[in-house]
């Protein structure tokens, strides 16, 4: 599944992103915290993404259209 490639490639990204904020010691920590917050809530949805794509990948419906993965959480 080639979205699975482009989620974890831009989970690498953010992860890179975030690593440079926190290694910043010119920045102070509002500053960092202005930068990281959209940074972290782009994680966080691209984490929950993939992990739901994971999910139908290995759980596909059987019925296409109907899908029972609310009924797993």
């Amino acid at each position: 599944m080639k979205s699975l490639e482009y989620i974890q490639m831009a989970l690498d990204e953010l992860d890179k992103e975030v690593e440079a904020c926190v290694m910043n010691l010119t920045m102070d920590m509002t500053s960092k915290n202005e930068i990281m917050l959209p940074l972290l809530q782009q994680k966080r949805v691209l984490e929950q993404t993939k992990e739901d794509l994971t999910y139908l990948k290995e759980n596909p419906p059987s019925n296409a259209g109907e899908c029972t993965m609310w009924k797993q959480r």
